[in-house]
């Protein structure tokens, strides 16, 4: 079950992608879906950070290079956006493995290149 605070991180977090998709439509690069979309946070006084970078720990090292978050929101959900006409199985374990290695409960993989922006969001919970 997730807390109060991730639930409503979770409507505003799609109620960002919904404005963002109302007035740029599809057909854009991601790069662009992610300033608006964090702008969009911003707005709503929701703190965030962009292109945040995984540590791997592995066989007692820390690797600090490689995996990458596209949005971090609060510092409890992550936000993979793509801006692709058909969504790679690949990216949804991505967003559960980067939940599991963060130690997050709750991510969304948001696709900006769709017609009707709610078949493009896909919610993780773990």
């Amino acid at each position: 079950m997730l807390s109060e605070q991730e639930e409503y991180l979770a409507k505003e977090i799609v109620d960002c992608a919904f404005k963002v998709h109302k007035q740029l439509g599809p057909g854009l690069l991601e790069k662009v879906y992610e300033i608006c979309f964090c702008h969009e946070l911003s707005k709503k006084g929701i703190e965030h950070k962009r292109q945040v970078d995984i540590p791997i720990f592995y066989d007692n090292l820390v690797f600090n290079e490689g995996l990458r978050l596209d949005v971090l929101v609060e510092d409890l959900i992550i936000c993979e956006l793509k801006a692709v006409d058909l969504v790679n199985p690949l990216w949804q374990a991505q967003v559960i493995s980067h939940l599991k290695l963060t130690n997050k409960r709750l991510g969304f993989l948001i696709n900006f290149n769709t017609p009707v922006i709610k078949n493009g969001i896909k919610r993780f919970v773990v």
